[in-house]
């Protein structure tokens, strides 16, 4: 929710840090005033010592300059720089050359934190030039070249004094793209060009005092706020709401302005999406090419890895994205941004692996991640420390720093590394491999890599499917033929739209950024093929990695060949070069030679300077077999022709389209895919390295059946004993196609059930991973036949089939929800055993008791008592739990929801529980967690206790739950981790020592806990309602609603509630979780580790869903209300009518507190017009539940031993029950109060809260105050009116509930209370008639101070 928080403010520190004085001193007097007096000794002793350590630091913050907000002018009489003006880049690059081959140099570090520590306001940032500037303009960094010059210089000139050889230009957005965010567009130039001379001055300033050492500037060139990679649209995927050319004419403006301002090298940065960034540097390559005048400069490309799944923004890899940019021969290559340098680590080690021989490496990450409020915490000392790993692993050439540091970082680190030794390039191979890329990477290298298939299903001449669903426009339908080549084996894709009934650019456009949001498509490099130029460069336009342009040749002459061939260079692409030249195709070999040869000559020329590694030729595949003999030696020319190549052409590659060879035997596809493999078998033996081919269709040469492979290769190679093979095969053609239309021969079908015979053992077991119950009953009782014993059936087979589905769910091979359902069988095969268990126990009782002998204790490897503690009833994550631990052998006892600590102790102590589960979803819960906790204390119990629920956190078990506790207490985050905590905790060898880890791990967690709260600081609650949100509400209150009082709504159509379910939550419930970017539905189906067990899952859902639907199991109900309502202060008095004199009853919000640069502190209450106002404003509430029914079919599942439809019930109605908000909202806005009657907003839209106003409820970040809740439920009259209940903890009774209060104004925003100071703490209770005990007790995670303190 941060996107909502409104435009920041400027903090005023000194008001700020008088109010949290204030605060101190109030609140510390109370304490001493506690304190006896050996407390007060000791305190006194401890303040003592931290006033000495305090008047340290004062007196080295005292010899320190302060901070000014204007420097001096630059002087104007510098010496210029060694590279001279205007720049001489060779001078440059040969300087960074040297210096990054002897020492690690230096870059600054962020130019945003550091113009943050002057506070420049509005005004600051306007000054006289744009004080009448009719947009807001605070937070265009870039622009304060402008205003605030001085200011600008000053910040570099401190980076430059810290020790860095280059800063960047202030220019980050100096596009005008960014720009037109502030209708600045128009002054992109200036502030380019001013940008560069302050860095310039400052560079000249610094070297005329160190000239041994001189500095260096770079045009910062960032990367837009948008992306050609991305659509902005999730409905339209093909859409980009900007073009390649418009990036690319708004970069050449800014490349042309920096250079003109002097700068020294060119940096493309904070690359996200490396199809912008091709942009930029293919903008810079044309700025110099159309500019010889001016000397190139070098350049330097920074990317950023956004996650640690080690992909950019727009899904490259780390190595793919440098493949992507390498055409541009940078000087050096890094990455920044996003991530500290721990979290880098393993990226920077891939890049300087990719970079090789090719460019030096740079890396100036984050000072670590950001905290809660977007801020960096790490000091000089820890960045610096942190980031010298680079240095010491020697992966870097330069450093610095990116988002959080300031020119003491980037001082910290110059000492840190500066005698280190950089990187060493490794040695440039004599032939370099060709690389090629999609969102990964590909090595083209036909000895190690092997032949590279080109997959031919994505082209109009190869597909007739495909041909006729573009012709169509079906371009979803010709994904899927883009996916099934990719899955068959093709490596590369080759896209052709050439024909002539179809705009080609537009069709080439469409179909390539539609692909690239695809990753199962866009993981490969792709090859854009087209006979038109144009075509083929609006297809590079779209494809952000390292493409194959197919194809250029001699056709039209040497000058036009030559003009496309840099283009295409521009762009980074490897290029297909044809066999044609201004006299034609070439068919035979000399011909395939010569022009190959002339067309090399020219591309490796100085004309050109085309890479050899990334030129490839096409020599032309024709037709054999034709019926005319001159036709007959083509496919053997090819293989000649294609060993030449590769004896004569170094580096250059050979491919083809090999379809072509088969064309006259159309209709005989298996006889076609056999000629194909047959020419393949031989040319990628002469050194074919690429083709284009039905990858998934072809046999393997071995695998042609006799006499068909004689047949073939014979015509293949043509050549024969007798000379009649052409014949041969085209007779053996007529017999197959004879056959074919006579219906061919019988197909082999698959036995789906050949399974059933394996032995016993391999049977249950494949019934349980399988989760196949249709044989267990059978299977089960032939397994008792063969041992006897019905024990030994469940501890022999059952459980070594159980067990092999632990490992698999534990190596993450198999996925919960085939867990729930293999624990389904092993229930139903347990269950079936039953009555012979009982007859067996009964048998050996009477034995032992004859015997003389005790009871045998039949004790599990575990036992583990769960339940939801009191007051709460949400149990979706306890039963999974207890399932995955049922099927691990250990004994659950489930005691359910809404359990006091008396019930769940003393069913501990009567179960002999080894281990004690508590679950919880509401913010009670955690309360209740601690007086359980408490309680065993107090009994003197010494169970491990394990939390869970969506509410508990590490954070608060370490801080909350452990020190009441000298048991053992740990936070299990989910059900793939239950089981290793409970083995490790009932492993005599392996406990302690676990516990022992534990305890130090939350003993540092929670002393960092309450250090962090004496760092952060608050406002005072007066100081904080001074900053409220201030609206004008006669001009922004919403009409009156339609409807005013309660309406309710009883067996609501279930159907109408399927199109708002959001699927998202369902997946977390079962602990599906897709990868980037497969994360979200519907993408995750597309995953490759749980894609298909999601879809799995999905379907069973639906169709579990549409049972209730059909057989109304499930039951729909809610209840609406609107009332008219004003605030009073921090509260919202709702009233009985619209004479507004009786109150009805009264909400109490919660104040922000917690400093922020927020302009404003928030509470609910700011959406309400005030009383004094004489503004009519309302307040709406509602509460509604598709839990009726759900305990009952939960019940019935639970007795058929299926544990899967309870738990798939329980998401299913909670699903519906969100799904019922959504939709009761929507209706509240456009017919009940119907403040937005137009209001037109597909479900999508809704759950992304497009729509006007919100809906917050109690207990959530917005009021985390659960007590609140019973005030609605008066208003609503919730209980009587559709049966919702209260527990004494606030949780709604059924399970699937969901309860929120309405806000209709404009104004109205999602926002976080945050933690708030015992100020507030004592006025709330005093307007809600609590005590400060009470009020603590249920806000206890948002307290920012220890009430047991």
């Amino acid at each position: 929710l941060s996107c909502l928080r409104p435009a920041m403010a400027p903090v005023d520190t000194n008001a700020v840090a008088q109010a949290v004085q204030a605060e101190i001193e109030r609140q510390t007097a109370e304490s001493f005033a506690a304190m006896s007096a050996d407390e007060l000794a000791a305190t006194i002793s401890k303040l003592e010592a931290q006033l000495e350590k305090a008047k340290s630091v004062r007196a080295s913050k005292d010899s320190a300059p302060a901070m000014q907000v204007k420097a001096a002018a630059a002087s104007d009489d510098l010496p210029e720089l060694p590279w001279g003006c205007p720049v001489d880049g060779e001078k440059v690059r040969a300087y960074i050359e040297k210096n990054m081959s002897e020492r690690i140099m230096m870059i600054d570090g962020a130019m945003g934190t550091t113009i943050q520590q002057y506070k420049f306001t509005e005004a600051d940032f306007r000054m006289e030039r744009f004080k009448d500037f009719d947009h807001d303009i605070k937070g265009n960094n870039d622009m304060l070249s402008l205003t605030q010059p001085d200011t600008i210089r000053d910040i570099h000139r401190r980076y430059f004094e810290a020790g860095a050889d280059l800063c960047e230009t202030n220019t980050f957005s100096g596009t005008k793209i960014a720009q037109a965010d502030y209708a600045m567009e128009d002054i992109v130039y200036e502030i380019n060009f001013e940008s560069a001379k302050l860095a310039v001055q400052a560079a000249k300033e610094v070297t005329a005092k160190e000239p041994h050492r001189p500095r260096l500037v770079a045009g910062a060139i960032g990367p837009t706020n948008r992306t050609l990679s991305i659509s902005p649209s999730v409905e339209d995927p093909g859409f980009r709401n900007c073009t390649w050319d418009e990036v690319v004419d708004a970069y050449m403006e800014q490349v042309e302005a920096l250079v003109a301002g002097g700068v020294h090298v060119l940096l493309v940065e904070t690359i996200f999406d490396t199809l912008n960034a091709k942009a930029a540097l293919y903008a810079i390559d044309t700025f110099f090419d159309e500019h010889p005048e001016i000397s190139k400069l070098p350049v330097i490309i920074s990317g950023t890895i956004v996650d640690m799944s080690g992909r950019t923004l727009s899904g490259q890899t780390t190595e793919a994205f440098f493949v992507s940019i390498m055409h541009t021969n940078p000087i050096c290559v890094g990455l920044n941004c996003a991530l500290g340098a721990t979290q880098m680590l393993p990226f920077m080690q891939a890049l300087s692996a990719a970079a090789g021989p090719n460019c030096h490496v740079h890396s100036y990450p984050n000072a670590g991640l950001p905290n809660a409020m977007g801020g960096y915490d790490q000091t000089p000392k820890e960045f610096a420390k942190e980031v010298r790993q680079f240095a010491d692993l020697g992966l870097v050439n330069m450093l610095g720093g990116c988002c959080g540091t300031t020119p003491d970082h980037i001082a910290a680190l110059h000492q840190e590394t500066k005698d280190i030794k950089p990187r060493v390039k490794p040695p440039m191979p004599d032939l370099p491999k060709m690389r090629i890329s999609g969102l990964e990477a590909v090595t083209v290298d036909l000895e190690t890599k092997g032949f590279l298939n080109l997959g031919e299903r994505c082209n109009l001449a190869g597909s007739l499917k495909f041909k006729k669903l573009i012709m169509n426009g079906d371009y979803e339908k010709a994904l899927d033929i883009a996916k099934h080549q990719a899955e068959s084996g093709a490596q590369v894709l080759d896209i052709n739209m050439d024909d002539g009934m179809l705009d080609g650019v537009a069709a080439m456009s469409k179909f390539l950024n539609m692909a690239i949001p695809e990753p199962d498509i866009s993981r490969l490099p792709m090859m854009v093929d087209s006979s038109k130029y144009h075509i083929l460069e609006a297809g590079l336009k779209c494809c952000q990695g390292k493409c194959i342009a197919n194809s250029i040749s001699l056709k039209e002459g040497e000058a036009d060949f030559i003009k496309k061939a840099k283009v295409i260079k521009r762009f980074g692409a490897a290029v297909v070069v044809m066999a044609f030249d201004e006299q034609g195709q070439a068919a035979g070999y000399e011909d395939k030679i010569r022009i190959c040869k002339r067309a090399y000559d020219i591309l490796v020329g100085p004309q050109v300077g085309y890479p050899r590694e990334d030129i490839i030729f096409d020599p032309n595949i024709l037709t054999i077999a034709t019926g005319l003999s001159e036709h007959n030696n083509y496919g053997k020319d090819f293989v000649l022709a294609t060993k030449w190549i590769k004896e004569n052409l170094p580096g250059a590659k050979v491919s083809g389209g090999v379809s072509n060879l088969s064309f006259g035997f159309r209709g005989l596809n298996a006889l076609r895919e056999s000629i194909h493999a047959v020419f393949l078998y031989h040319a990628i033996k002469a050194g074919m390295d690429m083709g284009i081919v039905n990858a998934g269709a072809m046999p393997i040469y071995s695998d042609i059946p006799q006499p068909m492979c004689q047949y073939v290769e014979e015509v293949v190679l043509n050549e024969s004993k007798d000379g009649e093979h052409v014949e041969r095969l085209l007779k053996f053609a007529e017999e197959e196609k004879e056959r074919k239309e006579a219906g061919g021969g019988e197909v082999a079908k698959t036995n789906k059930l050949e399974w059933r015979e394996k032995p016993i053992q391999e049977r249950l077991t494949y019934s349980l991973i399988k989760g196949i119950s249709e044989f267990v009953d059978e299977d089960t009782e032939e397994a008792r036949q063969m041992i006897k014993s019905p024990l030994q059936v469940i501890e022999g087979p059952l459980m070594a089939g159980m067990n092999e589905v632990g490992d698999l769910f534990g190596a993450g091979k198999m996925f919960l929800p085939q867990v729930i359902k293999s624990a389904r069988v092993m229930k139903k095969a347990v269950a079936y055993l039953i009555p012979y268990l009982e007859k067996e126990k009964e048998e050996v009782r009477a034995a032992r008791e004859a015997a003389g002998l005790p009871p045998e204790d039949d004790k599990p490897k575990g036992t583990v008592l769960m339940a939801t503690v009191k007051g709460d009833v949400h149990d979706i994550g306890k039963n999974i739990v207890a399932v995955v631990l049922g099927c691990n052998n250990y004994k659950v006892v489930d005691i359910g929801v809404m359990c006091p600590c008396d019930k769940i102790l003393n069913a501990a102590i009567e179960n002999k529980a080894d281990i004690i589960g508590l679950s919880g979803l509401i913010t009670p819960s955690l309360d209740e967690m601690v007086f359980v906790a408490q309680e065993m204390e107090r009994r003197g119990m010494k169970q491990p206790i394990m939390i869970g629920g969506a509410t508990t956190s590490k954070m608060h078990t370490a801080v909350k739950i452990m020190p009441k506790y000298s048991g053992f207490a740990i936070h299990v985050l989910d059900a793939s981790r239950a089981v290793g905590v409970v083995s490790t905790l009932l492993n005599d060898s392996a406990r302690d020592e676990y516990i022992e880890d534990v305890r130090e791990q939350y003993d540092e967690m929670k002393e960092e806990h309450y250090a962090s709260l004496q760092e952060r600081k608050f406002l005072t609650l007066d100081k904080a309602r001074g900053l409220k949100l201030n609206v004008d509400f006669k001009a922004a209150v919403p009409p009156a609603p339609k409807m005013c009082g309660v309406k309710t709504y009883k067996n609501f159509d279930l159907k109408e509630l399927v199109p708002y379910i959001d699927w998202n939550p369902f997946f977390a419930v079962w602990q599906l979780r897709g990868k980037y970017p497969n994360r979200g539905y519907p993408k995750i189906f597309d995953d490759a580790t749980v894609g298909t067990e999601a879809k799995k899952l999905h379907n069973d859902a639906v169709a579990l869903m549409n049972e209730f639907i059909k057989d109304k199991t499930l039951e729909a109900r809610a209840v609406v209300g609107i009332f008219p309502a004003n605030s009073v202060g921090d509260d919202i008095e709702v009233y009985t009518d619209e004479k507004r004199s009786t109150t009805a009853g009264t909400f109490y919000t919660l104040r922000q507190q917690e400093e922020r640069e927020d302009a404003n502190y928030l509470a609910l209450s700011d959406f309400v017009a005030p009383k004094e106002s004489g503004a009519k404003d309302y307040v709406g509430a509602f509460a509604v539940s598709c839990g009726f029914g759900s305990d009952e079919l939960c019940e019935k599942y639970k007795k058929e031993n299926n544990d899967y439809n309870v738990i798939m019930t329980e998401a299913i109605a909670d699903r519906l029950a969100e799904a019922f908000a959504e939709l009761i909202h929507a209706k509240m806005r456009t017919e009940l109060w119907a403040y937005a009657p137009d209001e037109s907003m597909s479900p999508e839209d809704m759950l992304k809260v497009k729509y006007q106003g919100i809906r917050p409820a109690p207990g959530y970040p917005t009021q985390p105050d659960h007590t609140e809740k019973p005030t609605m439920w008066k208003l609503l009259d919730a209980e009587k009116n559709v049966g919702i209940k209260l527990t004494d903890s606030h949780a709604m009774l059924p399970a699937a509930s969901v309860s929120a209060l309405v806000f209709a104004n404009p104004c109205a925003q999602y926002f976080q209370v945050g933690r708030v100071c015992k100020d507030q703490v004592c006025d709330y209770a005093n307007r809600k008639g609590m005590t400060q005990a009470e009020v603590e007790k249920w806000m206890g995670p948002y307290l920012a101070y220890d009430p047991d303190a």
